[in-house]
């Protein structure tokens, strides 16, 4: 008679021992900057929306693939809320704010302010507000407004900024942070 039950190893214990050998076998993905240091081989993105009530918790790349199912609902979460435009976002301002994310160990979602903006939407914010740049990176899909309760904006701002990958702004006063996946650089206070 054989018994099939495994004695002493938990689906935890079985599960940290299959990633940790996937970490070692998995290959290096060079055109991610250094983001992959906080990313790891499964990336999940958690975030809602205050504006539209919608929330999203979901991993979108698995072993070097993005999920394209996936992709296509982040696009569509980061859309433009006031004129309802989506746009293409690139993964690599994702990988960043999901690798922020795991670096300062938090469950919380990010509350996303601001995603994609098309240009009528950000000619509208830079007409109210001279910190809105005229060539945004938001109306790229290449950049994310973000907040947690949890974390202050010097906290979040020192883990986008360890992934050497983008822009990092900090808008203390705004109480949020810019990620986007430009040029390496940083401003606010």
């Amino acid at each position: 008679m054989t018994d099939n039950k495994l004695i002493g190893v938990s689906r935890r214990g079985v599960l940290g021992a299959f990633a940790a050998t996937a970490l070692v076998a998995a290959p290096t993905y060079t055109n991610a900057f250094g983001v992959l240091k906080g990313a790891g081989d499964i990336r999940r993105i958690r975030m809602y929306s205050g504006r539209t009530g919608e929330s999203m918790d979901t991993i979108y790349w698995i072993e070097g693939e993005y999920i394209p199912e996936v992709v296509k609902e982040i696009n569509h979460f980061m859309r433009d809320w006031r004129s309802d435009d989506t746009i293409k976002i690139d993964m690599r301002a994702v990988d960043i704010m999901a690798a922020a994310h795991r670096l300062m160990d938090v469950s919380e979602p990010y509350m996303l302010l601001s995603g994609y903006r098309s240009p009528k939407t950000n000619a509208m914010l830079r007409s109210r507000s001279g910190g809105v740049a005229k060539n945004s990176l938001h109306m790229k899909g290449q950049a994310a407004d973000l907040r947690l309760q949890s974390r202050s904006v010097g906290q979040m701002a020192k883990a986008a900024a360890a992934c050497s990958a983008g822009g990092v702004g900090k808008y203390s006063r705004s109480n949020f942070v810019h990620m986007d996946c430009g040029p390496v650089r940083s401003w606010g206070g």
